[in-house]
């Protein structure tokens, strides 16, 4: 028997759970699918959210030979027999060839394609969950159409997993009772993935318990057959980055409950390495120098973190997160660092001024003789003005002092010893 998700997969439109934005009333792709004139088109959103069952849907609603490739297995030799049967009587109208995971066919493979695309024998409807202007061909991006699918909220996927309950009695001629709270729980735990919705559903009537009133599925076994289906996450796609991001920038936001939950979505799916360098690369870029002494503290959280391991790790990482998220920000030093570092990009280097060049002794060359190096303990406050950016920046500032109350207190201090020249 075909998996649940094959066997419920709707036929309509009307059908299907989610991506109201794309095939609501009057929304863009219904109105193409509608018009039975298919042009080429890249579904890009993650798994188990309505690709391949608006694919099907559309190429049922056209009289063009329908072919399937998933490009995790597909070969050349496959696109090769598709396009033998472009000039024969099968495929007299076209060939619509719905291609799964797109991305993991290489340049090659797709320019294979592209010959038939243009000149319409081939009609693509293509899928990825990762984002297509980095994975697929740019000039099949410049034929096609792309379309975002996004997660399914929880109210939608319950839709779903009722109907599954009862397409699954109807299958095994049985009667299940839910106890309260497992379609939504079921709907909640699987992260806007209906695919993994419907497999809890199956999970779920298998373990059923036998009562006088038929089977009954209990909250208890949803919850632990869907435990760990709400963590989506794939280090090396676009939700891996999306976490990250998330992370950070509740950091640098002053947000502790948003950050506290991207660090448990992180470490849930066993990535200690990525929560401690972001984690650090935070405390620098964002709190700096406004509080200096939270970079060491944050550092030996971290370094307590990789000693004691999963799943206790999580405790001085949690410390450290609520104090970064409550310490004051200033990003002052990363800004001037990004300045010097646009300077150098642009060609703007110039030669190091002679007192700082690294001689003790002058060749004929030399005009003037001597460094003229001032070595600045040798005067009041050790300090002393002199050049030391090239003669081609010398007159840059990368640096602003930030508004917190420490890098006021140290322009105060520069301000009193330079007479505000600073």
């Amino acid at each position: 028997m075909p998996p649940l998700a094959d066997r419920i997969r709707p036929k309509t439109l009307d059908d299907v759970v989610g991506q109201q934005h794309l095939i609501g009333k009057n929304k863009p792709l219904r109105k193409i699918i509608e018009s039975g004139e298919i042009p080429n088109m890249v579904f890009y959103g993650p798994s188990g959210v309505g690709k391949t069952t608006v694919a099907s849907i559309i190429a049922a609603s056209t009289n063009k030979q329908l072919r399937r490739l998933n490009a995790t297995t597909a070969s050349t030799s496959d696109i090769k027999e598709i396009v033998s049967q472009i000039d024969t009587f099968s495929g007299i109208n076209g060939i619509l060839l719905y291609l799964d995971e797109i991305q993991y066919f290489n340049k090659k493979q797709q320019q294979t394609l592209l010959e038939f695309i243009e000149n319409g024998s081939i009609t693509l409807v293509a899928s990825t969950t990762e984002n297509p202007y980095f994975y697929v061909y740019n000039a099949i991006l410049s034929r096609s159409t792309v379309f975002e699918f996004k997660t399914i909220d929880a109210a939608e996927v319950e839709r779903a997993v009722t109907r599954a309950f009862e397409l699954v009695g109807q299958d095994k001629g049985e009667s299940y009772t839910l106890e309260d709270g497992v379609s939504k729980y079921i709907a909640a735990a699987c992260g806007g993935d209906v695919r993994k919705a419907l497999n809890a559903v199956e999970l779920t009537a298998l373990t059923a318990e036998d009562t006088d009133a038929g089977r009954l599925v209990t909250l208890q076994s949803a919850k632990e057959l869907t435990q760990k289906s709400a963590l989506r996450y794939d280090k090396d796609g676009d939700s891996h980055y999306d976490i990250l991001s998330g992370f950070q920038k509740s950091m640098r936001g002053s947000d502790p409950n948003a950050a506290l939950y991207y660090l448990a979505r992180l470490l849930e799916s066993g990535d200690l390495p990525s929560a401690c360098r972001r984690l650090m690369v935070c405390a620098c870029e964002d709190v700096g120098l406004a509080y200096p002494q939270l970079l060491p503290i944050v550092k030996a959280c971290v370094d307590m973190a990789n000693a004691v391991g999963l799943p206790e790790a999580r405790i001085p990482l949690a410390d450290a997160v609520v104090m970064v998220c409550n310490a004051p920000k200033s990003n002052s030093a990363y800004m001037a660092y990004a300045a010097a570092e646009n300077d150098l990009r642009l060609g703007n280097v110039g030669e190091i001024p002679r007192q700082l060049q690294n001689k003790h002794y002058d060749g004929d060359d030399q005009k003037v003789k001597g460094q003229f190096y001032k070595y600045p303990h040798d005067f009041k406050n050790h300090w002393v003005e002199q050049q030391y950016l090239p003669d081609l920046l010398k007159d840059r500032v990368y640096y602003e002092f930030g508004d917190n109350k420490n890098e006021q207190a140290f322009k105060a201090y520069w301000e009193s010893i330079k007479g505000k020249r600073q």
